[in-house]
């Protein structure tokens, strides 16, 4: 289904996160291949349905809206990738889906949450610091880039007890 030119501000009310299940892999690649310029391959999203990884998709009625892919190692849940419809950003509907994975990683006991973002992903890293993100280092080169490779800020947040 298609989306629509504009959005109106979504409304949380109007949202639901859901596990995403193998059937939603194509509705997922639609969105990581317009949102990122290298963009993670179907592969790689297959083999992330395992037992200590959490896949989430932010919904509205009946479209994906968002995605999250999140690893579970020991006690510390990895963000691995949450993107959000290009047509769909900045309606909060990428901040309702991280705080449905920072609720989710600190009630099924996860001591923190960790991150990496591309340095120049400013509307990001706005949204994790404001959502209590702290920066803990950087990784050079760890993105590939048009013109080469992108470091990586770190950031962590320590979730709830």
């Amino acid at each position: 289904m298609p989306y629509p030119e504009t959005y109106q501000k979504v409304l949380e009310a109007d949202l639901f996160v859901r596990p995403l299940e193998s059937e939603d892999v194509p509705a997922v690649l639609d969105i990581e291949r317009q949102g990122y310029s290298h963009p993670w391959s179907e592969s790689v999203f297959l083999d992330c349905f395992k037992d200590n990884y959490r896949l989430w998709g932010a919904c509205h009625g009946d479209r994906l809206m968002a995605y999250a892919v999140v690893a579970y190692m020991f006690d510390e849940a990895h963000l691995l990738n949450i993107c959000v419809h290009p047509r769909a950003r900045g309606k909060g509907v990428g901040r309702y889906l991280l705080r449905h994975v920072l609720a989710t990683a600190a009630h099924e006991g996860m001591s923190q949450l960790l991150l990496e973002v591309r340095v120049s992903n400013h509307a990001a890293l706005g949204l994790y610091q404001d959502e209590g993100f702290q920066e803990i280092g950087l990784r050079p080169g760890y993105y590939p880039a048009a013109n080469g490779r992108e470091d990586a800020r770190v950031l962590t947040r320590t979730l709830g007890q």
